[in-house]
């Protein structure tokens, strides 16, 4: 019998820290805060001053940051999710064409709109409303451009 594998959605972004600031508030995650790893790797020599920066007044890898299901189980020496978790990594060229992946949201029935405005005040956009004999939903964009569906 094959173990299930353990998995992350991983997105390249510009900036990763805005990033997971946008899906820990759209999603109600959690923020990871590695600072404890890194100052552990930064003190061992195990990794370089450049690779981090201060983000909130916490040490950050500088090109990667994280969000995780707050209910899941984490790592708590570097506050790595182990369950439901999503990872920014900064990539140095721009979205181009249409994601090949994206994330469909289901809030609770009949809070579409209102959902819809909480996120366009998080700094989402409305792409467009879609309506088909299987279902309806709202197409939407997060603050970097990368599409995502709110049922």
């Amino acid at each position: 019998m094959t173990t299930p594998v353990h998995w992350k959605l991983v997105v390249d972004c510009a900036d990763p820290h805005a990033q997971a600031a946008f899906w820990a508030a759209a999603l109600a995650y959690a923020e990871e805060d590695h600072s404890a790893l890194i100052a552990a790797l930064l003190a061992a020599g195990a990794a370089p001053p450049e690779a981090t920066l201060t983000v909130g007044g916490r040490a950050a890898w500088r090109d990667l940051a994280a969000v995780r299901h707050p209910e899941d189980p984490f790592d708590p020496a570097s506050d790595t999710g182990l369950g439901r978790r999503i990872l920014f990594q900064r990539v140095p060229e721009p979205k181009t064409v249409k994601n090949r992946l994206h994330i469909d949201l289901h809030p609770q029935a009949d809070s579409r709109e209102a959902e819809v405005a909480r996120l366009t005040a998080l700094g989402a956009a409305t792409l467009r409303e879609v309506a088909q004999p299987g279902g309806s939903w709202v197409v939407m964009s997060d603050p970097e451009g990368n599409e995502f569906c709110v049922h």
